[in-house]
């Protein structure tokens, strides 16, 4: 049989595109759990039947390029007895899992009695067992001291039925079994799904064309990949970066390398993260599938944003691993607690702003880091219901995105293995979910990284308890080094947390910390802001005059680093830019550098 239609495989991979989206709706629509119907923090794709990522749609990226690694462990776990009907469930972060509070639901596809497909549904939990009250632990010294419950590969359902007796030791286990079993309902309902919609698509084009089609739908993935590398520049970048340090443990914090070797005439990309530090007795390690999934993704963010991304498109890159390291490379019982998050954040910010060093018009500015004050996780007894407990991840606050050399950044980023595909929580939904006001969110001024292309800025946030004590568990990771600029743009500014009192006095919090807020106390965040892409003095004034309006950009700040000069007020509506007075600004202040230079 030869190749497909071109118009055929563009239909099919749609029709798998939107299976995915159908399993998204339902897991958005049916989980219990704020993090994940609110949030968005969880992912789904279609993996073939022999294990190759095929169809991801709008999955976060550090969530779904390991998903192919768990399915196998699921066939090789269970060798010649896995059937329609089954499921299973995996969050072992030593088998491929991203971190143990991404609770995997695996579903295998069958047509004609031929394992086709394996549908993939992984979302974070609100709670996993955790020995405190959160499903990210920065401090465990190793998986005991984290507590999590861990499943490697594990059969949850044969014949469509749950195996109770895993349920049964869950919700035993687990702060909040109603709320958890809704959200384990969620995902297994988005895995059949998706089984439902396969089985119909096999049905229509019988297994011969669909087959045909994977082959044919990695193979034009992997030219799409071919065609771009080759139109980069042969190159070695070595890119450093370091993360936040931890208070009496890791003083310096975690220096990270990333070595990228691009090879346009083999059409390959060539990235070695051999070169990073050793486990870590605390929950910063990170797992193959977590450091694996950011570095690939900050990759698709330096090349075009249409190419397909699966295993055909994977083809083209390579990788070099230490055998045990912080880095892609835990070993037990090291705890991976952060996997998603502190480390892998800094890798994509790493891995795509190295890009820049190909020159103008390559890579990207660092992003904002941090899971800040908006982002903690949650936790205690609600009066309202009786003393109830609540255990939840947030999603109110969101970190300044970075500056590319086309666009400003996303003011609704995250965090860099986020890059926007989350949602950002309703205030209104929270408030009603948890004994919680939001006093107040606004973006902070001035504090972006300028550039021909200005970085997110960042935003603050308020909240303060309305009746018993709240927990907040805060694993931040962007308050001591900024988001860097690349190709001239400025740096972002760094993070903040603070506890203010019933009489408004503040303390400033350290960035990793587990702390009770009282009724009448604030706890205070400010998130970290995009770093800026290219000279600020190339910005065009008119965008200028609009950061200005918006107040985003002060207008000492316009005049000091953008050289843009104004005439009129905000205040009477005739602010606008004087075009004599910033062309002779900004010669000034290209001389002053040129002099600064040369001195």
């Amino acid at each position: 049989m030869g190749t497909l239609d071109p118009i055929l495989m563009s239909v099919m991979a749609n029709r798998l595109d939107g299976i995915v989206r159908e399993m998204t709706n339902t897991l958005l629509r049916a989980a219990r759990s704020a993090v994940i119907s609110s949030a968005r923090d969880f992912s789904c794709c279609l993996v073939t039947g022999d294990d190759q990522l095929l169809a991801p749609a709008e999955g976060l990226p550090v969530h779904i390029f390991g998903c192919h690694i768990q399915t196998a462990n699921m066939r090789r776990y269970h060798a010649g007895d896995i059937r329609r009907g089954d499921a299973y469930l995996d969050n072992d972060p030593y088998g491929g899992n991203t971190h143990p509070a991404d609770h995997t639901f695996m579903v295998p596809v069958f047509h004609q009695g031929e394992h086709l497909f394996t549908s993939v549904a992984k979302c974070h939990m609100a709670d996993i067992g955790n020995s405190i009250p959160s499903s990210y632990f920065v401090l465990a010294k190793d998986v005991y001291h984290e507590g999590a419950l861990v499943f490697p590969g594990v059969r949850i359902q044969r014949d469509f039925k749950n195996i109770e007796d895993i349920v049964r030791m869950c919700r035993a286990r687990i702060r909040v079994p109603d709320q958890w079993y809704g959200d384990y309902l969620a995902g297994l309902g988005s895995a059949r799904v998706a089984e439902r919609r396969l089985e119909e698509f096999c049905a229509k084009y019988g297994t011969a064309t669909v087959k045909r089609f994977i082959s044919d739908w990695f193979d034009y993935s992997e030219r799409r990949m071919i065609d771009n590398i080759r139109r980069l520049p042969k190159a070695t970048l070595v890119n450093k970066g370091r993360s936040d340090p931890l208070e009496g443990i890791l003083p310096g914090g975690l220096e990270l390398t990333v070595r990228i070797e691009i090879d346009p005439e083999e059409a390959t990309i060539h990235v070695d993260i051999s070169d990073n530090p050793p486990c870590v007795d605390v929950g910063l390690n990170t797992s193959l599938g977590a450091a694996t999934s950011a570095v690939v993704g900050a990759i698709f963010n330096a090349l075009e944003k249409d190419i397909p991304r699966n295993a055909g498109s994977f083809r083209r890159l390579r990788f070099t691993y230490a055998e045990e390291s912080v880095v892609a490379a835990p070993r037990f019982p090291h705890s991976c607690s952060m996997g998603t998050t502190n480390v892998s954040e800094r890798l994509v910010n790493i891995t795509q702003s190295a890009f820049a060093q190909l020159g103008d018009g390559h890579g990207l500015a660092e992003g904002g880091t941090g899971l800040g004050a908006g982002m903690a996780v949650i936790s205690g007894k609600d009066a309202r219901r009786g003393g109830a407990p609540f255990v939840n991840r947030m999603m109110l606050s969101t970190n300044g995105g970075p500056a590319s050399p086309v666009a400003d950044g996303w003011v609704n980023y995250a965090i860099p293995v986020i890059a926007g595909l989350m949602y950002r929580d309703s205030v209104e939904v929270d408030e009603l979910k948890h004994p919680l006001r939001v006093n107040a969110i606004s973006i902070v001024g001035d504090s972006a990284g300028a550039g021909r292309r200005r970085g997110a800025p960042a935003q603050t946030i308020d909240l303060t308890p309305t009746g018993n004590d709240v927990i907040a568990v805060i694993s931040c990771d962007g308050q001591h080094a900024p988001p860097r600029g690349v190709a001239g743009g400025h740096d972002g500014t760094a993070g903040m947390t603070w506890r203010i009192g019933a009489n408004g006095d503040g303390t400033r919090l350290p960035n990793v910390i587990q702390v009770t807020l009282r009724k009448g106390e604030v706890l205070r965040g400010r998130d970290s802001a995009g770093g800026g892409y290219g000279d600020p003095l190339e910005r065009e004034p008119e965008r200028v005059l609009h950061d200005v309006l918006e107040g985003w950009e002060s207008r000492a700040k316009a005049e000091r680093v953008y050289g843009v000069l104004f005439t009129g007020e905000i205040e009477d509506e005739t602010l606008a830019v004087d075009e004599a007075a910033t062309a002779a600004a900004r010669a000034a202040l290209k001389a002053t550098r040129k002099s600064t230079h040369a001195s």
